[in-house]
């Protein structure tokens, strides 16, 4: 069910804890995935010339590689099994990142701005520990009018319209240089609403299937990433993935 604007806010500590909630508990059930799996990879790999890295909200599906990553995670189960495999985790929000400024050289922040009820505080963070001339990748969904009850689900505060976007990374000296179609959300309202039905009400069901069956066939059908030079047009697009770097 696809509704015409987001529903209710909620407060900065119920957003947190719907948040922490959700992936909690699909973290505890998934196994790690690695970042050369998915279509990201080609992109990541091209920058891995790059010193110190961060990866903030990696969850189980880190983009960028365990080794000599910083990543950043809310969730405890995440973090967990991230430091099992030999990575350095911290537990905190992207909002209060404990890093000096300018420490890193490359910075990942996929599907984690549009959680944030204080957006401003995220991309102040997260442009705050990036170096002049270094490079952020972003996504982040795009069009309120896509809003379904998904987005409430996960616990998402907005989607951008691009206009929108484009200005606030402005406003933090983030500049975007590429831009490509993003994301693994089906485009079936059907079945959108039947894996929301399965979530509500055969969570831990849903769950076992999802990071058994519909994760990995997702990671096997994806697509190549098909980059535009600057914000690409993006009135169709339900997610876009952003190469942005922060301006000297």
């Amino acid at each position: 069910m696809v509704q015409s604007s987001m529903s209710q806010p909620r407060s900065e500590g119920e957003l947190l804890d719907a948040n922490r909630k959700y992936y909690n508990s699909l973290w505890s059930g998934a196994r790690l995935v690695e970042p050369q799996r998915f279509n990201t990879w080609p992109l990541v790999r091209s920058l891995l010339p790059l010193g110190a890295r961060l990866e903030i909200a990696p969850g189980l599906r880190p983009r960028l590689p365990l080794e000599e990553t910083q990543f950043v995670d809310i969730s405890e189960p995440a973090l967990a099994k991230l430091r099992a495999r030999g990575a350095s985790v911290t537990l905190s929000q992207v909002t209060a990142l404990p890093f000096a400024n300018e420490s890193f050289d490359l910075v990942c922040a996929l599907d984690i701005v549009e959680h944030v009820d204080d957006e401003d505080g995220a991309l102040s963070e997260i442009s705050r520990v990036t170096k002049p001339g270094s490079v952020l990748l972003l996504s982040v969904p795009l069009h309120p009018s896509r809003w379904t009850s998904f987005d409430d689900f996960v616990g998402h505060r907005r989607r951008y319209e691009p206009e929108r976007l484009a200005k606030k990374l402005t406003e933090h000296r983030l500049v975007v240089e590429r831009s490509a179609v993003y994301g693994m959300q089906p485009r079936s309202s059907r079945l959108l609403d039947l894996g929301m039905w399965w979530l509500t009400h055969r969570r831990e069901r849903a769950l076992w299937w999802y990071n058994r069956a519909f994760m990995p066939m997702g990671l096997r059908f994806q697509k190549k990433l098909d980059f535009h030079t600057g914000m690409m047009n993006a009135e169709q697009v339900d997610e876009v993935l952003l190469v942005c770097r922060k301006a000297q």
